[in-house]
């Protein structure tokens, strides 16, 4: 039986989707503008033709991405952020959160209870700089993961999920002779596929994204990782030393603008196409991972 919808409820569904249209286009419309420059010719945009579609389509900008070996340079360091980091961090994630959400572990509301406190104070950022000083991590690529290794937020949101498994599953495993390394490895980790999808793109895409923790610990230009030298590209296009590999004149016949854009679409790409492929994983790991039964 269909119910009909009054004129009043009509109207505020009607003002739902017209809002709902406009936040997207305030979104969309900036990230078209920036792929439709990347694609439009020198002149095009230093005569501001260029609006959400390409002018003179021609593929300069991303030649010239391309060739500059600081970019790739940068990208690589990224990269690696991206796997040793994610890496680092699930293992780090999955070893503390298993015991944590195990009721018989003693003190174990002690130690939540102390990583729900980093959580709402946290130190300031001139002792976070001289600690990773002391340690000797300034101008390394370690100064960049070994501070992030622990997120207390996933920490949590991973303990909350293994809670929701049944505990039957390990007290047969144990009689069965198993570790709870065993336990750790051969059921958890297997039954906790959206969790572990969830928490793996939430760290890669904090690592692909870094970028202060980089400003503050990081000043050796061969260590920037991608999202610093964006943020040198965009301070300053004209800098030489954002551009190896290309010659002079071939950077000043281009508009920085269109370098700026083309990279940003380069740097943006690898996570654009991996989300698809993960979509489902997350939201279902999102969801699981924020109730508890």
């Amino acid at each position: 039986m269909k119910i009909k919808s009054t004129k009043l409820e009509r109207w505020f569904d009607f003002g739902n989707v017209a809002f709902l249209l406009l936040m997207s286009a305030l979104v969309v419309i900036p990230i078209l503008h920036v792929v439709a420059g990347s694609f439009s010719s020198t002149n095009a945009l230093i005569h501001s033709k260029v609006f959400i579609w390409p002018v003179d389509f021609n593929l300069d900008n991303f030649t010239l991405v391309i060739q500059n070996e600081t970019f790739w340079k940068s990208f690589r360091v990224s990269v690696f952020l991206v796997i040793v980091g994610t890496i680092v961090n699930m293992a780090l994630t999955m070893l503390t959160s298993y015991p944590l959400s195990r009721k018989y572990l003693m003190g174990r509301r002690y130690f939540v209870l102390m990583i729900v406190f980093t959580m709402i104070f946290q130190a300031p950022m001139v002792p976070n700089y001289l600690l990773v000083n002391d340690l000797g991590l300034i101008n390394s690529i370690w100064s960049l993961i070994v501070p992030a290794a622990l997120n207390a937020f996933n920490l949590i949101l991973c303990i909350t999920f293994f809670r929701s498994l049944p505990e039957e599953l390990f007290e047969a495993a144990r009689i069965d002779g198993m570790s709870e390394y065993g336990i750790l490895w051969k059921i958890v980790l297997p039954l906790s596929l959206p969790i572990t999808v969830t928490l793996l793109l939430f760290y890669a895409v904090q690592h692909w994204n870094s970028y202060f923790t980089a400003l503050i610990y990081i000043t050796d230009r061969d260590l920037y990782p991608l999202q610093l030298y964006m943020y040198n590209l965009l301070a300053d296009a004209n800098a030489i030393d954002n551009f190896r590999g290309i010659s002079t004149a071939a950077v000043m016949d281009t508009s920085p603008q269109g370098l700026q854009m083309a990279t940003i679409v380069v740097a943006t790409a690898p996570i654009v196409m991996i989300y698809p492929f993960i979509q489902k994983h997350f939201i279902k790991g999102a969801m699981l991972g924020s109730l508890k039964e």
